[in-house]
């Protein structure tokens, strides 16, 4: 299984926060390479669905389900849309879930996904089969939208300049590949003492838009919360600020530990619900040094879990 030789970030942390048991049944919604997948299913023997959005992905698991036959199974399709994908396969209970939120690396990888400033491909960064792509953001969305999307996605505090001297070229040629808008990004921005290229943010920014990253991991946040049985654990891995600020956020709700509402607020008066989920991890976790060392690309990494409170099965036995 030579496709799936790929170590995925925070891998053996993942797979002992979620702790995999026999007989149980877990999602990975974020399969990629199968880094997680495999370890999963090679840690307990309980069976393991998964979903991508991208199609070389789910073509990539077909090999993979060989492997682990009548455990693997596999769904096309978008995490924010998970409760009803596992329904279709009769699913709608979890032991646990795994997410490793992001690109993958296989995406950042091919130049012909157009994801990568250092790789001339076409400017596309679609992770599935349909919808808008780069370009079409690039070359048609106004000049204030178009701020505004490398500002909040990408935290680009050059936004309104990267939107000028695009619109400006765009009059004259329409963007087509992932190097020319990058040298024009570079054209404007000057690389700082961090040694991040120029285009870094425009391009993650680009990315999440065209992908509609957040609201995706909103809404499988809250699905696969609620599909978790007592005792069934929510494993997610971050790449940036904008994810780890939804998940930070969703987990500290979920258990009950959100701050205080102002005495002066007649929200404060309402008694507070009992908390359904706790934190399995106060603080997040982050990669060693030896992993960032191998894998730079982990740098920015940083793990979450919960854990769904209740009667678990082993307790009433």
């Amino acid at each position: 299984m030579t496709e799936f030789s790929h170590i995925p970030v925070l891998r053996d942390e993942a797979v002992q926060t979620l702790q995999p048991r026999d007989g149980g049944v877990y999602l990975d919604g974020t399969f990629g390479g199968g880094g997680y997948a495999k370890a999963i299913l090679d840690s307990a023997a309980c069976a393991l669905v998964a979903i991508d959005r991208d199609p070389a992905a789910v073509a990539r698991a077909q090999e993979f389900a060989a492997a682990y036959p009548e455990r693997f199974s596999i769904c096309e399709g978008r995490i924010g849309n998970l409760a009803a994908l596992l329904e279709v396969l009769g699913v709608i209970a979890l032991d646990g879930a795994v997410f490793d939120l992001g690109v993958s690396s296989y995406q950042i990888d091919d130049p012909a996904r157009g994801f990568s400033f250092r790789l001339d491909g076409p400017l596309d960064m679609q992770m599935g089969s349909s919808g808008k792509n780069a370009a079409q953001i690039v070359n048609l969305c106004p000049e204030s939208e178009l701020a505004d999307i490398l500002y909040e996605y990408g935290d680009e505090k050059a936004s309104r300049k990267i939107a000028k001297a695009i619109v400006e070229r765009r009059r004259a040629q329409k963007f087509e590949t992932t190097s020319d808008l990058a040298g024009v990004i570079r054209s404007v921005v000057r690389p700082d003492k961090s040694g991040i290229d120029p285009a870094t943010r425009s391009f993650q920014a680009l990315r999440i838009a065209v992908n509609e990253e957040l609201s995706d991991i909103e809404a499988a946040l809250a699905q696969a919360a609620a599909m978790l049985k007592p005792g069934g654990r929510l494993v997610v891995v971050s790449f940036h600020s904008l994810e780890d600020r939804i998940v930070k956020s969703f987990f500290s709700k979920a258990a009950g530990r959100e701050p205080a509402a102002s005495r002066h607020d007649p929200a404060g008066y309402a008694r507070p619900e009992a908390a359904r989920f706790e934190l399995v991890t106060r603080k997040a976790v982050t990669p060693g040094q030896a992993e960032m060392r191998a894998n730079p690309r982990a740098r920015s990494a940083k793990l979450r879990a919960l854990e769904k409170l209740g009667e678990k099965l082993g307790e009433r036995l």
